[in-house]
């Protein structure tokens, strides 16, 4: 799914992309993931430390502003603290606010809600490597929280030439089910391959914090939840097209609020919502 910022902050990013519904399913029933060995290259790690209030690192992330047309989100996307700060415990929380401070002007007019969304480019990328993130997920209608990557070369080559690998994706509406989707030429949006996973026994994301990664080869992604393996993507999957994923990718964290795929809050959906992420980091990569 296409994710354009009108006015973003990252000038690279004049369009990226999100994944819309993957298209396979997988069972909750899961392997476990086997310990990434490789002598890491490229590493990156931020747990998040700092004072209440405070700002996310700005050697190591970047904030995008503005709203979100092509997948018909309601947020605007703000920057600074306003919407993403730490709390002074190790976690940074991303805030999905009903409210609209600023005036700010939506694709659809006057914006109803503010959120945050992060990014490493041209701060860190990586080609391969364990990607991991420890995440309590927001809950409610219209929620969309991610964690995701982009190519590098968008601004060049385009979205969905760029590649795009959705590491965690939820939806509001599946509060037990996470999903895990990669996008590229011929296999974009709602063709974009993917699975899912489900807690077992009822259990909601929201509930507390679970971890969520991928282990990433030149030839294979392998999608994990809490070490539990659910899925293993080669180019053997895309039916002879192009495998997008043999050169550097970015990292993004985002807490979208309604969409094409989530559909928009209901009168049963409260506010403030939260996406709180304990650390994010990357071994093993090149």
């Amino acid at each position: 799914m296409r994710s354009t910022l009108r006015n973003t902050a990252i000038g690279l990013l004049s369009a990226t992309a999100l994944a819309a519904t993957p298209w396979l399913t997988a069972p909750a029933t899961a392997t476990t993931a086997t310990p990434q060995t490789t002598a890491a290259a490229a590493e990156f790690t931020d747990n998040f430390d700092g004072p209440a209030g405070s700002a996310v690192d700005g050697s190591k992330w970047g904030l995008e502003t503005g709203d979100n047309v092509n997948n018909h989100e309601r947020q605007y996307y703000t920057d600074g603290n306003k919407n993403a700060a730490l709390d002074g415990n190790g976690n940074l929380v991303i805030t999905a606010r009903k409210e609209n401070p600023a005036n700010y002007n939506c694709w659809y007019g006057r914006c109803e809600y503010t959120s945050a969304r992060l990014n490493t480019s041209q701060k860190f990328t990586t080609a391969s490597g364990h990607v991991e993130a420890r995440m309590k997920l927001p809950q409610g209608q219209g929620m969309w929280p991610a964690f995701w990557m982009l190519g590098n070369d968008i601004g060049s080559a385009g979205w969905p030439n760029c590649g795009e690998i959705d590491i965690m994706e939820n939806v509001g509406f599946e509060p037990s089910t996470v999903h895990g989707t990669i996008h590229g030429p011929g296999y974009s949006g709602s063709g974009g391959i993917g699975a899912g996973y489900t807690l077992p026994g009822g259990g909601k994301f929201s509930d507390g914090f679970h971890t969520f990664a991928i282990d990433w080869s030149p030839n294979k992604i392998t999608w994990s939840v809490d070490g539990n393996v659910y899925q293993t993507r080669t180019p053997s999957d895309l039916n002879g097209n192009r495998w997008v994923f043999d050169h550097p990718f970015y990292i993004i964290l985002n807490l979208a609020v309604g969409g094409d795929w989530p559909g928009d809050p209901d009168g049963n959906t409260s506010f403030p919502q939260q996406l709180v992420v304990d650390y994010v980091k990357v071994t093993g990569g090149s």
